[in-house]
């Protein structure tokens, strides 16, 4: 076997608007895209792959999609691409006819759920989203896909991807719009231990949980952050703190571990120790 690595950036809730208009009149998701390729550009480590876990784009407008092809064009790495509660499906493979994973068990409006081999590990998209709704929705008459997607190759370490993450976390009104069903999800990851992490969205949060088996783990967004308040009864807000993704590092050895990253110049790195070895006061 290998012992090269192989890394994953995951990003997710990119939030783009057509023409690079502002979110809440305030948030330049376009821009805080492109700073983020930029960062992924920049790491020592180059990622092997980039995968967005949903909400691609705003309004799910086919002149959304277009503009944020034209921003993952800039992307020096393969990207892989599955919808959120924000987006349209139809549109989403009417832009993106190319990325032929997304057609897998259909197209239009059908749930796009895909299962690839990326180097050493296998990625497999659940959509679990609702047209129409925030909040997403187990299917039971998908689970029998994912269990056969699951039992393709038990040998394979596996990432699966949803938008909404199957656990509560305490931030009221987004539990309120979180994900319907999970235990019936959680039954079927439970089978299958190569799931090395559930992988989502939806939250602009880094959150992490037991599931399955397993761990479920939200990134957080690249441009805006759901403010942290666990009141239950708190607000719907966002708070501009640092954006980020995560970096996914799969080794043979040391199997699946992840950082979380943050974009932006934070200028170059700096040593501990002097050339002599003397601890730098």
């Amino acid at each position: 076997m290998t012992q090269t690595p192989y890394l994953v950036a995951h990003i997710t809730d990119l939030h783009i608007k057509a023409g690079g208009k502002l979110s809440y009149r305030r948030v330049d998701t376009a821009d805080a895209l492109r700073r983020c390729i930029d960062t992924l550009h920049a790491l020592p480590q180059r990622p092997d792959l980039a995968i967005v876990t949903g909400d691609l784009v705003d309004f799910g407008s086919e002149d959304e999609y277009r503009f944020l092809r034209g921003i993952l064009a800039t992307l020096a790495i393969p990207v892989r691409l599955m919808p959120g509660n924000h987006d349209s499906r139809a549109a989403l493979r009417q832009v993106f006819p190319d990325h032929g994973y997304l057609f897998q068990v259909g197209d239009g409006e059908a749930a796009v759920h895909y299962r690839i081999d990326e180097g050493p590990l296998t990625l497999i998209a659940f959509d679990c989203t609702v047209p129409g709704r925030s909040g997403g929705r187990v299917d039971p008459a998908a689970l029998p896909w994912l269990e056969a997607a699951l039992a393709q190759a038990p040998d394979r370490p596996t990432l699966l991807m949803l938008h909404h993450p199957p656990f509560h976390t305490g931030i009221g009104h987004m539990d309120q719009q979180g994900l319907e069903d999970a235990g019936r999800l959680e039954a079927v990851v439970r089978r299958h231990p190569q799931v090395e992490r559930v992988l989502c969205g939806h939250l602009h949060r880094h959150i992490a949980r037991r599931f399955g088996g397993t761990v479920a783990i939200t990134a957080p967004g690249p441009a805006h952050q759901v403010a942290l308040d666990l009141d239950p009864a708190a607000p719907s807000r966002f708070r501009m703190e640092p954006p980020g993704f995560l970096l996914h590092w799969w080794h043979p050895l040391h199997g699946l571990v992840t950082h979380a990253a943050a974009i932006g110049d934070h200028g170059p790195a700096h040593p501990f120790f002097d050339a002599q070895g003397k601890l730098i006061d």
